[in-house]
């Protein structure tokens, strides 16, 4: 019993408003935190995404006014919006197959879990570059 008297134990704290900046969260943390933020952009979006696919499926009318819409006055909104709902569909995806893939082979270490959270990242960010590039025009 007096061995344990003299380590000292651990302490635990919460982590305070003031350290959130300096807090580093590991690769890992991010995905999982964005992975939660897409989905909720996903279902916050979802009356955008209804709309969008009513008007493009309706008739060919309904189709020149879908098409309108992102060319109009208002359309650079409507193409970010597009855009945050590409990242967010394409994000949740990936994030989504990379619990798979863990959930289904059972080797999770700390490395892997790295390096699949920075491949999320990069494939994430890239492919919505790339859609984007496309949705805006400049190829």
């Amino acid at each position: 019993m007096a061995d344990n008297a003299k380590t000292p134990r651990p302490v635990y704290r919460n982590i305070h408003v003031t350290d959130i900046v300096s807090y580093r969260l590991p690769p890992a943390g991010i995905v999982s935190i964005l992975h939660r933020i897409s989905g909720v952009v996903m279902f916050l979006l979802m009356p955008f995404i209804i709309w969008m696919f009513d008007t493009s499926v309706s008739s060919e009318v309904s189709f020149d006014e879908f098409t309108s819409v992102f060319r109009g006055d208002f359309g650079w909104f409507f193409k970010l919006l597009a855009l945050g709902l590409i990242w967010a569909y394409l994000h949740h995806f990936i994030a989504g197959v990379r619990h798979l893939i863990m959930d289904a082979t059972h080797t999770v270490s700390k490395e892997q879990g790295h390096s699949t959270a920075i491949v999320t990242l990069a494939l994430s960010i890239g492919l919505t570059v790339v859609l984007g590039a496309k949705l805006f025009g400049l190829f």
